[in-house]
This record gives structure tokens, C-alpha cells and sequence, in this order.
């Protein structure tokens, strides 16, 4: 059985335009074009949701210049591939912290999803000003304040209720990540989805995201299939499947 849920890491960007004699942003810029590959090939694949890692809360430490070529290229990615992503029926959001986004950026970001809240094929999520650790921080005071007001208890906390705090609660019973893809060879999450990685098989690949193909995709959902899962049990067991408690 394939994976539902592919999330993917697209590291390597400035390393490998560096490499090449070249700045850091045009490794940015040659990264663009293979998102555009990979989701399409997620979509060939008949994968559910897409989750991509586009800007870490630790990025925000990098030098103003590139962290503006990030944002034009986002923009620039949203304005132009909105029209494709609608025709090929993807769903679109973007996780993450917003309130460090310009209105620029926000106002694009806004326009996209609205432009496909409707379509009901692959979920596309691009973590921006993301990191799995604020987000947990975020659900955490977000209930915190819903017990405040008293329309919650602390005692009716359990895992799938915590979930609906989560940026990824939209995904529904998709947020739960089947893969988790790396390249550029490194080999860690580096804050990304912590919860929702939980029992996510991980993939590392020796080469940087400007190189990543639709073929090295393929190849991963492929190895994917041929691994035995128990998630702490027995062959075949599935991770608990408690249904989801409602919030109001």
C-alpha cells in the first residue's frame, strides 16, 4: 500500500547554487521549478496531500536579501501556478506562523486558497514561517484559552482532540504524515511536523532539491510500499483510529 501523506524537506538550495559558482538565491530560483515537477507527479501518483517545507521559524536568521528573493519567488510561484493547480482539481493552504508575513505575501497566500477552497483532489500544504515546535505552542495556548473561557477541560484533552489545534487540522484524517522525505543528504527533521511525523517512515536523499526529479519521487513512494509497518504492534496493526472529538 502507497502512502496517503508525503511530506518533503526541499533542502540544499544554497549549497548546491554555491557549489556551482553561483549565489545562494539561485538555487531558490531553479528550486521553484522542481515543485512545480513534484507536485504534478504527486498527483500522477494519486497521493492524497503533499505537505511542503518552504520556510522554517530558523530561517527568518538569515540574511534580509535572500529571505526577500523567498518571498518574490512565492509570490511569483502563487500568481503564476494558481491557474495549473486549478486545473488539476489541488487544494491549497499554507501552514504556519502569519503574523510575521507581509501583506503582500499574506494577500497572496489568501488569494491562492480562496482560488481553490473548492477543489477536492491532492492537498497541497507549503509550510511557511513554519516550525513544529511553535505550532504545538500554538495549540497549546489555543486551548489554554478555550479552558479559560470555560468551554473546555482540561481533562477532555486526548491526542485527536489536540490535533484540531494543529495548523494541519483541515487535513482532517489526512494530517497524520505516511512519509517523510530529506534531500541534500542530511539527515534530520529539523523541526518539521513533529506530531503529525510521529509514525511517518523516513526517506533521506543523497542530492540537493535543485536535482530532485519526479523519477527520485516515484522511487521513494515505491520503497515506501515495500515496508512492513507494525507502528509498535504486530504486522498489519494501524496506529489508533479513536474518532475525532468535536470541539463545539
Amino acid at each position: 500500500m502507497g502512502p496517503l501523506h508525503v511530506a518533503i524537506i526541499m533542502d540544499g538550495n544554497g549549497r548546491w547554487a554555491r557549489s556551482r559558482g553561483h549565489a545562494r538565491f539561485f538555487g531558490h530560483v531553479r528550486g521553484v521549478r522542481r515543485v512545480q515537477e513534484v507536485v504534478q507527479e504527486a498527483g500522477n501518483l494519486g497521493l492524497s496531500a503533499l505537505t511542503l517545507y518552504a520556510f522554517s521559524t530558523e530561517n527568518w536568521k538569515r540574511p534580509e536579501a535572500e529571505r526577500e528573493v523567498l518571498w518574490r519567488l512565492l509570490r511569483r510561484f502563487l500568481k503564476v501556478e494558481t491557474p495549473a493547480l486549478l486545473r488539476s482539481n489541488v487544494q491549497f493552504r499554507v501552514i504556519g506562523d502569519r503574523s510575521r508575513l507581509s501583506p503582500a505575501v499574506l494577500s497572496a497566500i489568501r488569494e491562492t486558497e480562496c482560488a481553490l477552497e473548492k477543489c477536492t483532489g491532492l492537498q497541497l500544504t507549503i509550510a511557511v514561517s513554519y516550525g513544529a515546535r511553535d505550532e504545538i505552542i500554538r495549540a497549546a495556548r489555543a486551548f489554554a484559552r478555550e479552558c479559560f473561557e470555560g468551554s473546555m477541560k482540561p481533562e477532555q484533552m486526548t491526542e485527536d482532540l489536540f490535533s484540531q489545534f494543529l495548523d494541519t487540522a483541515p487535513l482532517g484524517s489526512l494530517a497524520d504524515v505516511d512519509l517523510v522525505l530529506r534531500t541534500s543528504g542530511e539527515q534530520r527533521l529539523s523541526n518539521f511536523l513533529l506530531w503529525q511525523a510521529a509514525y511517518a517512515e523516513l526517506t533521506f536523499v543523497n542530492k540537493p532539491w535543485p536535482e530532485f526529479t519526479a523519477g527520485d519521487l516515484r522511487r521513494a513512494v515505491q520503497q515506501f510500499s515495500s515496508r512492513k509497518r507494525r507502528f509498535g504492534g504486530v504486522e498489519g496493526a494501524r496506529p489508533s483510529e479513536t474518532p475525532q472529538e468535536s470541539r463545539t
